[in-house]
């Protein structure tokens, strides 16, 4: 590997600049080895010299590849079971009842990647919500490949295998070839956009349910700060935020409160500040 302090200073700059994640000096074999691909792909020799072409001639696309080959990051069906385990046997119990006259939940996968997570959680709501229930997935994700990815619903055998109970494949997917595609009756409760989660977030529908999850482990903590008012806005009053394992509002964002849901926990506002008025800090 001979990636250059410059070549990894330049790409440093655009990722934080792009997607708020910071480099630290040490990955720089790990950038190298996420962009040959993407030199290989353009018909570059080597990560370097695609690199030293797109300092010389900035081209939109290209850094949008870089930004999309390091932010995609590990995924699976039903990642660290507890908090799906935590949905269906203490949250949604709690949001059927407070939401008894209008019989819908909106969930958010807030860093969907390749979709594992959305498509989990579609799973997750068509076996747990009571007959005459309708629910919404939204899934989104900085990487334009992995919203593509996504929208199309289709996994190879090795992706189905990753933490797909063969009962519950058969039940949701159909075959199409050596490739598993998401039924209907899953798909068309689930959708997807582009977002990046440090800019401006779009104005949308309160959620009762937001995942989070491994996400600001890539940020600083200003931008954890952001990020997270800006969720607080999108999350309803009694809604349930879910983070991942080594995450945490604590000592980031007192607007939250952490509370135990079965073996895991989760984050909700606390009573005394409304969703949407929490002030960063």
């Amino acid at each position: 590997m001979t990636l250059s302090q410059s070549d990894f200073a330049f790409v440093s700059q655009l990722v934080k600049r792009e997607a708020a994640i910071v480099l630290a000096p040490g990955k720089e074999y790990l950038v190298e080895a996420r962009l040959i691909p993407v030199a290989r792909q353009l018909g570059a020799g080597s990560v370097g010299e695609f690199l030293a072409g797109l300092q010389r001639r900035p081209n939109v696309a290209d850094q949008q590849r870089i930004v999309d080959a390091l932010t995609t990051n590990e995924t699976s069906w039903f990642r660290d079971r507890e908090p799906f385990t935590a949905l269906t046997e203490v949250v949604l119990p709690e949001l059927v009842q407070a939401r008894a006259s209008a019989r819908k939940l909106r969930v958010w996968s807030a860093a969907s990647s390749s979709g594992q997570e959305a498509y989990s959680l579609a799973i997750t709501m068509q076996e747990a919500l009571p007959s005459g229930w309708g629910y919404e997935i939204m899934g989104s994700d900085i990487s334009t490949e992995m919203i593509g990815r996504a929208e199309k619903g289709e996994y190879s055998q090795v992706e189905v295998n990753r933490g797909l109970p063969a009962t519950t494949l058969v039940q949701y997917f159909d075959r199409i070839g050596t490739h598993w595609r998401v039924a209907p009756t899953l798909r068309r409760n689930v959708s997807f956009r582009l977002m990046n989660l440090t800019a401006p977030i779009p104005a949308m529908p309160p959620f009762d349910v937001i995942f989070l999850r491994n996400v600001l482990i890539y940020f600083d903590v200003a931008t954890k700060k952001s990020v997270l008012h800006n969720v607080a806005k999108l999350l309803r009053p009694d809604g349930w935020l879910f983070l991942g394992a080594a995450e945490t509002t604590i000592g980031i964002d007192d607007n939250y409160e952490r509370v135990a849901a079965g073996r895991t926990s989760a984050y909700k506002i606390r009573a005394a500040v409304p969703a949407g008025t929490a002030k960063r800090g």
